[in-house]
């Protein structure tokens, strides 16, 4: 994780975001911006092992949101509302008019809200075994029991037994990941936390938070959809039912990954990545 970053000129600092102190990482100086979205209950570490890549190319934010990481823990449910309300203060505190969003999962979820209510800020974005396509009561019970049991007893089993649902191999689990989670997780207030993002494992808040196909046509933004042979979260028709129902939509398989290709399959997944970011027909500039 860390390691990954090693020899990486970045910088690290707590951003007041509105109501949230905001943990927020920086790296490289490209003309573009690229913003980089983790999955519900993570941190920013998730793309550890793409941020150098990226940075070779684009300014790079990766950030903890509202109620996750070392950000301000969430005292009261946040719905996808709230992840888009703070991601837009979030550009505009750091100055940046027009970015790239890259979503993992939940922060897929984000983007594609985020590329619907407020087209004009957003260039690309890269959806990666994104969220909010559908609703499978096992897999939402999965989740939260999984990520509130890490929570509230964040020993290593528990919390590695959390990070490996996000693999396709047990082995791709660090143990340098299961130490930077426990730590996080083993904060204080972050089991109320906890509880208040997992709101959108319930039906009814999940059902209103939806992304919409409505949404996806709308959206005109150039989209890649990742999907793998072997996310837990549901199968890779989905994505690419999404990708079709975007106008200028792309899909792509990544064979060998789980939840995390960006972290299990980093290499093929940081090559998508810069082709698809770097193409010029479609940009909105």
């Amino acid at each position: 994780m860390w390691t990954a970053l090693l020899g990486q000129d970045l910088t690290i600092r707590h951003v007041q975001i509105g109501e949230w102190n905001t943990r927020v990482l920086e790296a490289g100086s490209g003309p573009e911006t690229a913003v980089l979205l983790h999955g519900i209950g993570g941190h920013l570490e998730a793309y550890a092992r793409n941020i150098p890549a990226l940075a070779t190319k684009f300014r790079v934010i990766a950030y903890d949101y509202p109620g996750h990481g070392l950000t301000t823990p969430a005292t009261r449910p946040l719905e996808l509302p709230d992840y888009v309300d703070h991601l837009m203060t979030l550009l505009d505190t750091l100055g940046v008019t027009r970015a790239h969003l890259n979503g993992e999962s939940l922060g897929g979820w984000v983007a594609v809200k985020a590329a619907y209510a407020h087209p004009e800020r957003v260039n690309r974005i890269v959806l990666n075994t994104p969220g909010g396509a559908r609703s499978d009561p096992a897999v939402r019970e999965r989740i939260r029991s999984l990520s509130q049991g890490a929570a509230d007893d964040p020993g290593d089993e528990r919390i590695r037994a959390r990070v490996s649902w996000l693999m396709a191999d047990p082995a791709s689990v660090t143990q340098e990941l299961v130490d930077v989670r426990r730590t996080i997780y083993a904060q204080p207030p972050f089991a109320e936390s906890m509880r208040n993002i997992m709101c959108l494992q319930d039906a009814d808040v999940r059902a209103r938070n939806m992304i919409t196909d409505a949404e996806l046509a709308a959206i005109t933004a150039p989209a890649l959809v990742v999907w793998t042979s072997d996310d837990p979260s549901g199968p890779a028709a989905v994505g690419l039912r999404m990708a079709d129902k975007l106008p200028n939509g792309r899909f792509e398989l990544v064979e060998g990954a789980g939840h995390w290709p960006q972290w299990e399959r980093h290499q093929r997944f940081n090559e998508l990545v810069l082709d698809f970011l770097g193409r010029r027909e479609g940009a909105l500039r």
